[in-house]
């Protein structure tokens, strides 16, 4: 039977169940190659399509408003802004080596709370934003967290006092409702996998590539109109571009994994793709070589908070990235 409204819970659960896939086993690098710890083939319960459907259905109420990219099409220093912002939460997810999903759900929470809210016109209410939606994805998805202090590394320009990004938290916590397990395209990928790759041939590496493309797409504001569920199968979609057995998987084929897919979104969220894999590909020091380097230095044992963050790039009270003590700001 379908899930309803009334059983947001166990959807819950079963997304769970989903995605239980820990990403830091996510490091394939070549379709099917050798050497790599076996990769087991994802099962899913039998009302596993019901789930993914009802996931599909609701998960605009857990991206920002529809209405949302066009500011920055309007306005394009708040997308410079907004650029900037995502680039030091990828570099902060790769330094202490968080898992993919929370990268995302910073960005998810930030993007939500900046669709209902007007931040002040100053150099530093993004940075606490940031700082404040990242500390919440790493509740959410980390068993290791380093201090709010060190939180704030990766040319921070301002260091905010615990106390503010708590009190910025909770601001985030009430615009979003309290809602932090969010449908993300996470939340389909092993299951799309799983619709073009019963067996896990090449499961790890299409999931390893599609990760990296997806969080490649993160800073550009475009791919914000385009729901998680097309995210997720375009990114499956290109990652299966680069295996012969798979060639044949394409946006006509992908509508077939789920209700409420779209022939139309998937080909140009796809197409959209295929334009920053290029891009990135002109240019090798950029996003997806590291985000490559920081999903494969994740499979051993995570490292401690204190290990991950080396003494000498603890956070100091300098004149470059100055103290903020909000407590009597504008938030």
């Amino acid at each position: 039977m379908p899930l309803t409204l009334s059983d947001h819970h166990a959807a819950a659960a079963v997304c769970d169940l989903l995605c239980s896939e820990d990403a830091s086993e996510v490091a394939g690098d070549t379709p099917g190659g050798s050497g790599a710890a076996p990769w087991r083939a994802a099962e899913f319960p039998d009302d596993s399509d019901e789930s993914i459907a009802w996931f599909i259905e609701e998960e605009a109420d857990y991206s920002p408003g529809r209405d949302y990219p066009d500011r920055f099409r309007s306005n394009p220093l708040d997308s410079v802004a907004r650029q900037e912002a995502v680039a030091w939460i990828i570099k902060v997810h790769a330094y202490y080596r968080f898992r993919p999903l929370t990268a995302y759900l910073a960005v998810n929470y930030m993007d939500r709370f900046l669709s209902s809210h007007r931040l002040p016109k100053n150099e530093w209410a993004l940075q606490l934003l940031s700082v404040a939606c990242l500390s919440l994805a790493a509740k959410m998805e980390e068993t290791l967290l380093p201090p709010l202090l060190d939180l704030q590394v990766e040319d921070a320009r301002f260091i905010f006092e615990s106390r503010t990004i708590l009190r910025m938290e909770l601001l985030v916590l009430n615009s979003l409702n309290w809602r932090l397990r969010s449908i993300t395209p996470f939340t389909f990928m092993d299951f799309f996998v799983h619709k073009i790759d019963p067996v896990g041939k090449y499961a790890q590496y299409l999931v390893s590539w599609a990760t990296e493309i997806t969080l490649a797409t993160m800073k550009d504001f475009r791919f914000l109109s385009h729901c998680p569920s097309s995210l997720a199968a375009a990114a499956i979609i290109c990652a299966a571009d680069e295996v012969k057995d798979l060639a044949f998987v394409n946006p006509a084929i992908a509508v077939s994994w789920s209700i409420g897919l779209t022939e139309e979104g998937i080909t140009s969220c796809y197409q959209s793709m295929q334009k920053v894999i290029i891009e990135r590909m002109r240019k090798p020091p950029m996003m997806l070589s590291q985000l490559r380097l920081s999903t494969q230095t994740d499979i051993g044992p995570r490292a401690s908070s204190s290990s991950s963050s080396p003494p000498n790039k603890r956070r100091k009270l300098n004149n470059n990235s100055p103290l903020v003590d909000n407590d009597k700001g504008d938030l």
